[in-house]
């Protein structure tokens, strides 16, 4: 039995029942999918993608904040209610699937947890904690440690640049990367994609605007800001992706200089990456260890203007990776341009690629 005490946010787990009940979980047919917020953008993308890749539900408890409450979502051929969460939700269920920000998000993870549940946390709530496991599932083929019963979606940009690099460092080393993030408005949620939205409408109706999201115009505009600037001139972004490429590569020596940048488009990120490698390798190398490797689409041939943009990877599964070059500036650097559905591989279909690598 599980004992949950407190109301509204504040609630008190036994730490005994929180840690016996990460080791609790059993493989089994079909399985007991939660899932909240079940309204977020992403979510409704994430239970898409359960329903297309048949994942084993026997049945599917979908909550959500006071004001979704009641909301209906198909699933399956089936309307689905979106009930209020609370802390009794994750009773009985056996994976739940979080996009919950902020400390109750966290709150309700534990909670999943110690009622015995497999949490793959969507929101980044987690990412930062030590005993939480960053995992792309292509990078890791083997078994991984998920000593909180806390499983975690790393950012975006990680995953990406990790789905990149993990071929070219097994090949020949990774010792250096230069990257600049251009993320799309979606990466902010719904009302990223409105004030964008609002914002175009408005200006090509000859009204002014008010930014309300953003620190700047974001429509027809590039904004060098992704979360709060520390002291030292970087953003909160650009070092939590920092430290999250050299936990899932297991390097801490790679250098990284990275800056990101939101940009007025609604889906899909995209990203220029400079790689330096450790030992000497071509353009047409890197394109047939790229070609070669899990959740990449080599996208290259420029003579024909065939490589990647939002527009064409908007739903696609795959980081399509184009403009593979050799950088004439320094020995042993290639080029790369990356885009990626940050909504999709980016978010969703991660985390189901994780509990498909739990049940399995």
């Amino acid at each position: 039995m599980v004992f949950l005490h407190g109301t509204a946010h504040e609630f008190i787990v036994d730490p005994w029942l929180f840690c016996e009940a990460s080791m609790s979980f059993r493989k089994k047919d079909r399985y007991i999918v939660a899932v909240a917020d079940a309204t977020d953008a992403v979510m409704k993308e994430l239970l898409e993608i359960l329903e297309e890749r048949r994942f084993p539900v026997e049945e599917l408890l979908l909550f959500g904040e006071e004001q979704s409450a009641g909301e209906k979502i198909d699933f399956q051929g089936k309307k689905r209610v979106v009930s209020r969460l609370s802390k009794e939700s994750f009773l009985g269920a056996d994976i739940a699937f979080l996009s919950l920000s902020s400390q109750p998000g966290k709150d309700y993870a534990r909670i999943a947890v110690a009622s015995g549940c497999k949490v793959i946390d969507v929101s980044g709530s987690f990412r930062g904690d030590q005993d939480a496991s960053l995992v792309v599932p292509e990078i890791h083929a083997a078994a991984f440690s998920d000593r909180s019963g806390i499983i975690c979606n790393p950012s975006v940009s990680a995953i990406a640049l990790c789905l990149a690099l993990k071929p070219i460092q097994d090949a020949v080393g990774v010792t250096r990367i230069v990257a600049t993030t251009f993320q799309s408005v979606s990466g902010m949620g719904r009302k990223g994609i409105d004030e964008l939205a609002g914002q175009t409408v408005a200006l090509l109706n000859f009204k002014d605007i008010e930014p309300k999201l953003y620190s700047h115009q974001i429509a027809f505009n590039c904004i060098p800001h992704v979360s709060e600037f520390h002291d030292f001139g970087s953003t909160r972004e650009e070092t939590e992706i920092i430290h999250e490429v050299r936990n899932i590569l297991s390097d801490d020596s790679i250098q990284i200089n990275l800056t990101a940048v939101r940009i007025p488009v609604f889906r899909c990120d995209s990203y220029s990456v400079y790689v330096e490698t450790r030992k000497a390798v071509s353009a047409n190398e890197v394109r047939a260890v790229l070609s070669e490797a899990p959740g990449i689409m080599v996208y290259d041939d420029p003579q024909k203007n065939l490589y990647p943009t939002p527009i064409e990877v908007a739903g696609k599964d795959e980081l399509y990776i184009g403009r593979i070059r050799q950088d004439e500036s320094v020995p042993n650097g290639v080029n790369l341009w990356m885009v990626l559905d940050n909504l999709r591989k980016g978010s969703a279909l991660n985390a189901v690629q994780i509990a498909e690598k739990l049940i399995c």
